[in-house]
């Protein structure tokens, strides 16, 4: 418990007895019981019904987690608050398909996401019939590790051994690039969209797009000619004119554009870097698909696939390799949260801080991922008609810090006395825990007994049971044992297990998974896994690759836009939002608008003059793992500061460097106007000039709560606004800042206490340094 945090105090209440909210992120935390902490949170839970309704609690339940499904490690709570009347949703935004999702879908549909789909056997095709794969903000060594295993890395290893090019387009020399790139474009953050257009530009002038594919299969195609040759406004948006905006010199635009036209190619993504979470996201993304049509998309050797999540919605047609025979589920057993579950009341993850510090607001879409197109038009409120503001926030997934935008709001959010209660579940004291007024200490994966599987590799499909590989640490209890415990104080704990035993959930679990029909219950205990057979050859090579059933015909087999067909022009977009300069009716390049400010030719661009990217960590998942030892000791994972701190990599090009005064391994401070972060200088050519890069997901270690931060959490700078005015995306990479040197020593004057926090080297944070009276 918060040490000067009092349940007894009034709202708002401060000093000795009070609730002070203003010093969450601040204050320090004292142990106290189980029955204590259960007592506390029956009280809040029962204080809060009773004041303002169940809406006043917010449950902050989703993101990716541990591989548990009985203990799942989000959203077990739900359960119990819906017996008890109900509570507000933090709606998970599409925080991987930004662009996609409030882009793509109004050109080429391509429901849930607006990535392509069906990509079923698009591998096999492109090993027949593509001469290069464009790896456009792609990864293949990094982002699919943390979730899908390596089979995304051993498939880029087979393209090249079977003769195929591989191209990488992205600001930095990532790691897929630097062991599989046959040429690498370094594209300035944030700015696809001009060097989309300026192809666009070198086809129409020089006729190397299929003119007879646009005819069919597109409608719109007049009003985006005229705007990509200037005959609109008078600016042809030809290489020329991209190459100072995109950071890529006009010959090798042509050189791209002319291969790509008279070449069969395909574009791999993963999903999409900075270009498709960054300001006005819709715009590349939107282009890309333009592009993909104007070289008839669905034709052998012509696809658009994703390096990753194979099998996203336990669909085989988001798998380009050949399948499982069944993907399995243990969904029926789970006890966590799931897609369905959306209250009356909820609000999207990116903008919770502006609902607590500026409601009423408005937005359109649930931005839930598996939502359709239709649901982008419909406009919702915070609060609801007859709902109630948040007064209690019960998270079991206190990363937000970490990895959303503008998380300094965030904190100066949840320190704000309508806040009244915050409790946390979690297994480390870390990030958004140290907002919360209660911690309640859960288990690792590793700690329980549970049953899962494995649905994303693509090709490997399989059940497993998970033993308990050691016992609970301390006094931890599971996500759902913590949760069971509660329903037992509310007198609901037979409604809320469903009368089931964790070892009953267990078994039920694998009888609905589809592998009770291949093996025996005590079978899988004994193995440990079962994988899923994959899908007869016969069946796979004679099923039809992508689009290819639009290709043949467009008639027959429409896309599921209004047209049918692909939308160069949005009729859509022009009737539900006709005034919007910024996700205009067709794609353009927006530098600037009513948003964003995010463009180095802009003002703010003479203060701010580098470009961020923050990709997913090559040595994390998102903000788990970074206290792993034996991975900190690599130099790209953390660099050792002067003061011994291990901090987090900033990637800068020595032409940035110099001028700068900073070397490899000095201790810089990125800043911009939301705040500044600390990092250690790694001066490389891996990334381009007028870049800079550093991994989302480091762990918070706050200076100054909201406003400095050692720990490199980068998110605490990002941009606070959506993707755009009617587009609710994160925005969280392509944003700018400014580097200079740290003032260490000035810092370690002006703030003693932060910089003598008890700290380990091989493993970062220690526990004591929140704790009153050390460990």
């Amino acid at each position: 418990k918060r040490v000067d945090w009092d349940p007894s105090g009034a709202p708002g209440s401060t000093g000795p007895g009070g609730r002070n909210t203003q010093n969450r992120g601040k204050s320090k935390y004292k142990r106290i019981s189980w029955d204590e902490a259960l007592d506390i949170v029956t009280s809040e839970i029962n204080r809060v019904k009773e004041s303002y309704g169940m809406e006043a609690i917010l449950s902050q339940s989703d993101g990716h987690g541990e591989s548990a499904t009985i203990h799942a490690s989000h959203g077990c709570h739900r359960r119990l608050l819906r017996m008890l009347g109900g509570y507000t949703l933090q709606t998970r935004n599409t925080d991987s398909w930004e662009g996609w999702y409030w882009g793509a879908k109004h050109v080429w549909g391509c429901e849930s996401l607006g990535q392509m789909v069906p990509v079923s056997n698009c591998i096999w095709d492109i090993a027949k019939n593509t001469d290069a794969v464009l790896f456009w903000g792609c990864d293949p060594e990094t982002t699919p590790w943390g979730f899908d295993g390596q089979l995304a890395s051993r498939v880029s290893y087979w393209f090249t051994d079977i003769g195929l090019k591989s191209v990488y387009v992205c600001p930095d020399l990532n790691y897929g690039a630097a062991v599989h790139a046959d040429k690498w474009v370094p594209v300035l953050p944030n700015t696809d969209a001009a060097l989309y257009l300026a192809v666009a530009h070198v086809w129409m002038t020089e006729g190397l797009y299929d003119k007879e594919y646009v005819d069919t299969h597109a409608v719109g195609f007049d009003k985006f000619q005229a705007y990509v040759l200037g005959e609109e406004d008078g600016i042809p948006k030809d290489p020329k004119w991209a190459a100072p905006l995109c950071g890529v010199p006009s010959y090798t635009i042509r050189a791209l554009a002319r291969y790509w036209g008279t070449h069969t190619v395909s574009i791999a993504i993963g999903n999409g870097g900075p270009g498709i979470r960054g300001p006005y996201a819709t715009e590349p993304a939107r282009l890309q698909v333009l592009l993909l049509a104007m070289q008839g998309v669905g034709k052998p050797g012509v696809h658009q696939f994703k390096m990753l999540e194979w099998g996203l919605y336990n669909k085989k047609s988001n798998i380009p390799l050949p399948p499982s025979k069944y993907i399995p589920m243990t969904i029926a057993a789970s006890r966590g949260w799931a897609y369905t579950d959306t209250p009356p009341q909820f609000i999207p993850k990116d903008l919770i801080h502006d609902a607590i510090l500026k409601a009423p607001i408005e937005w359109y879409g649930t931005t839930l991922s598996r939502d359709s197109v239709d649901q982008q038009f419909i406009r919702y409120t915070y609060p609801r008609e007859g709902g109630t503001e948040i007064h209690m926030v019960w998270t079991d997934s206190p990363s937000w810090i970490t990895c959303w935008n503008d998380t300094n709001s965030y904190i100066r959010a949840y320190q704000d006395p309508q806040v009244e209660f915050i409790l946390a579940q979690h297994p480390w004291m870390e990030n958004d825990c140290q907002l919360a007024d209660l911690v309640l200490p859960s288990l690792t994966v590793l700690e329980t007994e549970d049953i899962g599987v494995e649905s994303l590799s693509g090709q490997f499909s399989c059940v497993f049971y998970e033993d308990q590989a050691v016992g609970p640490r301390g006094e931890s209890k599971s996500d759902y044992e913590i949760v069971c415990a509660l329903a037992e104080r509310f007198g609901l704990l037979e409604e809320y297990t469903g009368g089931r035993s964790v070892k009953d959930w267990i078994e039920f679990g694998y009888e609905n998974s589809g592998a009770a029909k291949e093996i025996t219950f005590e079978e899988l205990k004994e193995k440990k896994y079962y994988v899923i057979p994959q899908d007869e050859e016969k069946e796979w090579k004679e099923r039809k690759a992508g689009l290819l059933d639009f290709y043949e015909d467009p008639e027959a087999h429409p896309l599921s836009t209004p047209s049918g067909k692909v939308e160069f022009y949005s009729e859509r977009l022009a009737e539900h939002f006709p005034d919007d300069t910024e996700r205009p009716p067709m794609p353009r390049w927006i530098p600037e608008g009513e948003s964003h400010k995010e463009s180095r030719d802009g003002e703010r661009g003479k203060s701010y003059p580098l470009l961020v990217i923050s990709n997913h960590p090559r040595w994390r998942v998102h903000s788990q793992h970074d206290d792993m030892t034996w991975l900190r000791e690599i130099h790209t994972c953390k660099v050792k500061g002067p003061d011994g701190y291990y901090y987090e990599p900033l990637w800068m090009h020595p032409s940035d460097a110099e001028p700068r005064g900073i070397a490899d391994g000095d201790v810089v401070k990125i800043y911009n106007e939301r705040g500044a972060v600390l990092a250690g200088a790694w001066v490389t050519e891996r990334i381009r000039p007028g870049a800079i890069y550093i991994d989302h997901g480091a762990r918070w270690d706050p200076i100054v709560a909201g406003e400095l931060d050692r720990g490199g959490a980068i998110n605490t700078i990002t941009p606070h606004n959506v993707t755009s005015k009617n587009a609710a995306g994160m925005v969280c990479s392509g944003f700018l800042a400014q580097v200079e040197l740290a003032p260490l020593d000035e810092l370690r004057r002006a703030y003693p206490e932060a910089f003598a926090r008890p700290y380990k080297a091989d493993a970062g944070l220690r526990l004591e340094r929140v704790l009153e009276g050390g460990e």
